[in-house]
């Protein structure tokens, strides 16, 4: 009865281990860098959500049987998911620090040449833009899935 959080592979592995299916683009596209993010109706009763996520995947998910959708995108469209009352799902980065994506962006450049990635400039880019809007969300969700912190 804890909760759960999968993200990106652990979105995946959850769906995954609810019946849902881990698949990649029928066109072979794949989300690499900033994307736009559309809540479901189920979503924005939960919370505000962020316009653009960074996403770093070559494959995406089926939605498991009895789980809620909370947010879509144009390419991969099950983008966030909960299951029950503790099991969450999210296949974009709300996570990612500087560093994260500097290492990302330095070790896995052989990717942006996959079809529907970003070039590397737009991932770095992108962070000044749209990464405080993400960490806030983050932040939000943390105490949506987890409670809020206990008082001091």
């Amino acid at each position: 009865n804890r909760p759960f959080l999968g993200i990106c592979l652990g979105a995946q592995m959850l769906a995954n281990h609810l019946g849902g299916k881990v698949v990649g683009h029928g066109e072979g596209l794949v989300e690499i860098g900033w994307y736009k993010l559309k809540a479901t109706e189920a979503g924005k009763q939960l919370m505000h959500w962020p316009e653009m996520v960074y996403q770093f995947h070559r494959e995406g998910f089926s939605l498991p049987r009895d789980a809620t959708l909370l947010a879509t995108a144009e390419t991969y469209p099950n983008q966030a998911f909960r299951y029950g009352d503790n099991a969450w799902g999210i296949q974009f980065h709300g996570e990612l620090t500087r560093v994260m994506m500097q290492r990302w962006v330095v070790r896995g450049a052989h990717r942006f040449e996959l079809p529907g990635a970003q070039p590397g400039r737009d991932h770095l880019g992108g962070r000044l833009i749209w990464d405080m809007h993400l960490k806030r969300w983050l932040d939000e969700f943390l105490r949506v899935i987890f409670g809020k912190p206990a008082a001091r």
